[in-house]
């Protein structure tokens, strides 16, 4: 992967997170996959893993991205760009699912306790980014093939466990697209902004106590 050019990386980024988020908004929030959304969501996360994987990382969302980095399985100069390529993806995701595919659908605001909240996006980002350290960057498990599984079924765990309390975002590029398709209040993201990325860096730590 250090012999990949930017280009390539940030398009892999762009393309994993796009589908990712486009899943997320299209499934969950406007419903056409109605209960079985967290499956679809996990579903579309495992392949473009494997997908793209070998390319990026496959990283899809800025609290890994900076966990990966401070772990320093991440070029620094990748970190900016990287972070607004999935920005920038989970945007157009839900641009894209709103007026493409259901542009006379609204949709109501996720309704959320601020400590129940935050517990939940803490605890499975905390949870997402210490498996993703230990299978996609830890040399003892180097060049294994469940990588992408075991990512993805942490999201999935997720979203069935508590995506009724926060939305099980759990990535601060989904998150910006819950904002775009109007799910989230602008006054409401730092309920899940802080959590995520502070359990990415407790994530880190708790990932080096044991390397």
């Amino acid at each position: 992967m250090s012999n990949t050019s930017l280009n390539s990386k940030l398009a892999a980024e762009f393309i994993g997170t796009f589908f990712l988020a486009l899943t997320i908004c299209t499934a969950a929030v406007h419903g056409s996959a109605g209960e079985y959304a967290p499956f679809a969501i996990a579903a579309t996360l495992m392949v473009m893993i494997y997908a793209v994987g070998y390319i990026s990382g496959a990283h899809f969302n800025p609290a890994v991205t900076v966990a990966v980095w401070i772990r320093g399985a991440c070029d620094k100069n990748d970190v900016a760009p990287y972070i607004g390529t999935q920005l920038l993806a989970g945007a157009l995701a839900a641009f894209v699912s709103q007026e493409l595919l259901f542009s006379e659908t609204s949709v109501a605001s996720i309704q959320m306790d601020t400590t129940n909240a935050i517990s939940a996006e803490f605890l499975y980002t905390f949870a997402l980014v210490y498996v993703i350290l230990n299978v996609a960057t830890a040399e003892a498990t180097e060049g294994n093939s469940y990588y992408g599984a075991a990512i993805a079924f942490v999201v999935l765990a997720g979203a069935l466990t508590v995506g009724e309390i926060s939305g099980g975002s759990f990535n601060p590029a989904v998150t910006g697209a819950l904002y775009v398709s109007g799910v989230l209040e602008l006054s409401d993201l730092w309920i899940h902004l802080v959590p995520q990325f502070l359990a990415g860096l407790v994530a880190v730590q708790a990932f080096k106590v044991f390397q």
